[in-house]
């Protein structure tokens, strides 16, 4: 009898949907983590000494430490997420390791989550279902003064990072009746400014000052880290609503707690934070911030498109063509 052709060994860092699990189980030599302890520093190195494929997460360091441990064999890094931070790119580069990622089968997820925090923070929504599910209180019926928060129709949004994310979110904004701005990087082409009834700032600082809501939608980059400084956030209105659903490094994220306590923002909608999993305590403290468990794309759907990627990217390399989701450093 033949040998049977020996599948690649693709290790995986954490438990994905059991579809996905399933598919690259029939397709490689698939070493799942079934229980999604994070693994340590550690047990990356080790991983990366054994593995032809490794698909880590967002929340997995891939550092300069772990890579240069790698064995020859290990030619791909077939990130399961879009953002692509939580790896030294420049070291995989030299080291001849190909990087993956997957973009866009999280941007309808994401966006969706963004206006559900610009709709929550300024109407009071959690503060408002907390209170009637407390057994603490008792609500005494609708009073024309308790509760109020603020209207969002006609207010100006600023869109930090008008990418594809950013505008889903302008797309929905706009229907909500918000006024469109945005900062980004390079400007977007005028019929997309036209679509969106959007309007560009070459200065940050100038939008800043000027808006009533700011979402943050660019991803973590040198160039972005703290990108809202200390500084920036002592620009917005003392009745400016801050949301971010992209990375939690690009916001001061103590100064934004400052901010809030001293009443000099008026609330922040938050579903990533610089620490991860650690939280600024006064931010958890405080009734003028919704604050989410890193939950904007955690969709069924999504992340089974994710990992529907991850497989097409590593199938694709492995039949010797270039992936089509190819991380290129200038690309963040």
């Amino acid at each position: 009898m033949p040998n049977p052709v020996k599948k690649p060994v693709v290790i995986v860092t954490r438990k994905l949907p059991d579809v996905v699990e399933t598919r690259m189980r029939e397709l490689f030599d698939a070493r799942l983590n079934t229980d999604d302890t994070p693994m340590t520093q550690a047990q990356l190195a080790e991983a990366v000494k054994v593995a032809d494929v490794l698909v880590p997460t967002v929340t997995d360091r891939i550092d300069r430490a772990v890579i240069s441990q790698a064995g020859p064999q290990l030619r791909l890094i077939a990130n399961f997420g879009t953002g692509v931070d939580n790896i030294d790119l420049d070291t995989a580069r030299n080291r001849a390791v190909t990087v993956t990622n997957t973009p866009g089968v999280l941007t309808e997820d994401t966006a969706d989550m963004t206006m559900a925090l610009i709709l929550a923070v300024p109407r009071r929504l959690p503060e408002g279902a907390t209170y009637l599910k407390d057994p603490k209180t008792k609500w005494a019926g609708w009073s024309p003064t308790w509760m109020l928060g603020n209207r969002i129709f006609g207010k100006r949004l600023g869109i930090v990072g008008m990418g594809r994310i950013g505008q889903a979110v302008a797309q929905r904004a706009k229907a909500f009746g918000l006024q469109i701005h945005y900062h980004n990087r390079k400007r977007v082409s005028l019929d997309i400014e036209q679509e969106l009834d959007a309007t560009y700032w070459e200065s940050l600082d100038q939008m800043l000052s000027r808006m009533d809501i700011v979402s943050i939608n660019c991803p973590h980059t040198p160039a972005t880290y703290h990108l809202l400084s200390a500084r920036r956030l002592k620009l917005l209105k003392p009745s400016a609503y801050i949301v971010n659903t992209a990375r939690g490094e690009v916001i001061d994220e103590n100064e934004l707690a400052r901010l809030i306590e001293a009443g000099s923002i008026a609330g922040a909608g938050l579903d990533v934070y610089e620490h991860e999993p650690a939280v600024n305590p006064k931010l958890l403290a405080s009734d003028r911030v919704v604050a989410l468990p890193h939950m904007s794309s955690a969709t069924i759907e999504g992340r089974i498109d994710m990992g529907e990627k991850v497989i097409i990217n590593i199938k694709a390399f492995l039949d010797g063509h270039s992936p089509p989701d190819k991380v290129h450093p200038a690309m963040f």
